[in-house]
């Protein structure tokens, strides 16, 4: 069973924007999309630029570097089957979030 970090509280997170969190050492990319809460790995497989810096729209937020996207429900790539990153769980309490680790 994963271990739940407390990584944030809902009002650090702005809605359409991202932010970083670090869980147990590794860059993890946390996105507010219309009220919901995801995790998914905060740099990019192409060269590491930091994907939580990058531009959202419809659940798709893309690289500041070189443009490569990711939905960041699920860390798969729109353009791309085979290029991912990984996701995280997200848990809420209260005003609290978590990421499982």
């Amino acid at each position: 069973m994963a271990e739940f970090v407390k990584v944030a509280r809902r009002e650090d997170l702005e809605p359409g924007r991202g932010m970083l969190a670090i869980v147990n050492g590794t860059r993890v990319a946390l996105f507010n999309c219309d009220g919901t809460i995801y995790a998914i790995k905060g740099t990019c497989p192409h060269m590491g630029g930091e994907l939580w810096e990058g531009p959202i729209q419809d659940g798709i937020v893309s690289c500041p570097w070189h443009g490569w996207r990711f939905d960041v429900r699920t860390g798969k790539s729109p353009d791309a089957e085979v290029v991912t990153v990984g996701s995280y769980e997200v848990r809420i309490d209260g005003e609290d979030i978590y990421v499982g680790a």
